[in-house]
C-alpha cells in the first residue's frame, strides 16, 4: 500500500529536466543510456529545494553549459523563471575525467572480463561517482537543497553534458 504524497514532498522536487542539445557533444551508446537512466530515475524520486523558494515547486530544471560554468536555470512548472545558478566547472573537472576513464574500463570490461574484474572496476566507478556528488551536494548548499541521491543523479546528467565524445 503506496501512502499519498504531501503538498510539501510535491513541492519540493523535481518534475522536468531538459539538457541543453547544444551543450551535449557527440556521445557513444553507454553515455546515451546513463543519461536516459539518470532522467528517469531522478523525476521518480527526488528532493530538490532552490533556497529562499521553499513554498514553491515543484520545478522545473534545465542544465547547460555555457564557457567554463555550468548552468542551473531552475523554473516553475508553467516555466517562469525561479532562479539561475552559474557553477564554475573546475572543481568538477578531475572528477568527470577519472569517473570517464574507469566508465571506459567498465564497459570495456563488461564485454570481456571475468565477474571478480567486473565488480571491482564497479566498486571503483562507484566511489569515484559518490565524490563527485559528494562535492556537487556542497557546491550547491548555499543554494539548492538536495538529497544524495538527488545529488548522484545531477552529477551523471553533469558528466553527460561535459563529455564532448
Amino acid at each position: 500500500m503506496s501512502t499519498p504524497k504531501t503538498s510539501a514532498a510535491v513541492r519540493h522536487r523535481l518534475v522536468s529536466v531538459e539538457l541543453d542539445e547544444e551543450s551535449i557533444g557527440r556521445s557513444n551508446p553507454d553515455v546515451e543510456h546513463e543519461r536516459k537512466i539518470a532522467i528517469y530515475d531522478l523525476l521518480e524520486q527526488n528532493i530538490f529545494t532552490p533556497v529562499g523558494h521553499e513554498n514553491e515547486g515543484p520545478f522545473a530544471l534545465h542544465l547547460s553549459i555555457n564557457g567554463n560554468r555550468l548552468v542551473f536555470d531552475i523554473r516553475s512548472v508553467a516555466g517562469e523563471p525561479v532562479m539561475a545558478h552559474l557553477f564554475s566547472l573546475s572543481p568538477l573537472r578531475r572528477i568527470v575525467k577519472d569517473y570517464y576513464l574507469i566508465c571506459d574500463s567498465y564497459y570495456q570490461a563488461i564485454r570481456t572480463a571475468t565477474p571478480d574484474k567486473i565488480e571491482a572496476i564497479d566498486m571503483g566507478r562507484r566511489g569515484v561517482h559518490n565524490e563527485g556528488s559528494r562535492i556537487l551536494m556542497d557546491r550547491l548548499k548555499d543554494k539548492v537543497k538536495v538529497d544524495i541521491d538527488t545529488a548522484r543523479r545531477l552529477f551523471t546528467l553533469i558528466c553527460v553534458l561535459h563529455w564532448k565524445g
